[in-house]
């Protein structure tokens, strides 16, 4: 079963509980069907998306130093500070970005952890290519980028980062939309510092319809990795 649910604006760790609650249920599951062959629980996989307060999130393989500002600074511009359990170093996630959290047992889509990443990634780039925006891959790192060609002009617009356990994915992407890039200036983006972040306003030069672009993420997600949510 693939549920999708939008949780509108909602407070990072209230989500990453959330994601918790989600994750373990088919953690659970799986461990159960392995042991009762005859009788197995329908696993739930499912598809988050939502939008958070001003955050940033430091993720395992991080370092604080990627972190620019300190605690007062953090309270001046209202935003908080957590270190996750996901893959990645520092990001941002704030009003405007699509956050995407994919709860998903990879052995019953028959993928690894890399091409679940891989096909994350392709969802980005084919809703930016409605939008006439070419983006690609950039070699050494996650995520979706521009001009990755051209020194001095590549910048990200969605990062990922995920955590992975007994193949049951949880954490996932973060879309930049109509993201205020300027909160971006306070850290390293997952630890760069030649490399610079982008939106969708900021390459189209207007505000973007975010619900569209939410039905349009979920289409081409159903399309990528052949399911179908309700």
């Amino acid at each position: 079963m693939y549920i999708f649910k939008d949780l509108g604006e909602i407070e990072y760790k209230r989500a990453w509980e959330y994601q918790e609650e989600c994750f373990n249920e088919i953690i659970k599951a799986k461990l159960y069907n392995r042991e009762n062959e005859n009788d197995k629980k329908e696993v739930t996989n499912r598809l988050l998306f939502c939008e958070h307060p001003h955050v940033y999130t430091l993720g395992k393989s991080g370092t604080q130093n990627n972190l620019l500002i300190n605690d007062d600074f953090l309270k001046k511009i209202n935003a908080t500070y957590f270190k996750t359990n996901r893959g990645g170093d520092i990001t941002y996630h704030g009003p405007g970005q699509i956050v995407g959290y994919p709860i998903l047992d990879l052995e019953e889509l028959g993928l690894s952890v890399k091409e679940y990443i891989l096909k994350l990634e392709e969802v980005i780039i084919r809703l930016l290519k409605d939008y006439n925006l070419e983006s690609s891959l950039l070699d050494g790192a996650t995520g979706v980028w521009l001009d990755v060609n051209s020194s001095g002009q590549t910048r990200k617009i969605c990062a990922i980062g995920v955590k992975a356990s007994r193949y049951v994915t949880m954490h996932g992407f973060a879309f930049n939309v109509n993201t205020d890039l300027t909160y971006f200036n306070h850290i390293n983006p997952c630890g760069f510092v030649d490399k610079g972040v982008t939106s969708m306003e900021k390459e189209l030069g207007e505000k973007q319809d975010l619900e569209k672009i939410k039905k349009q993420l979920l289409n081409h997600f159903e399309s990528v990795f052949n399911v179908s949510f309700k």
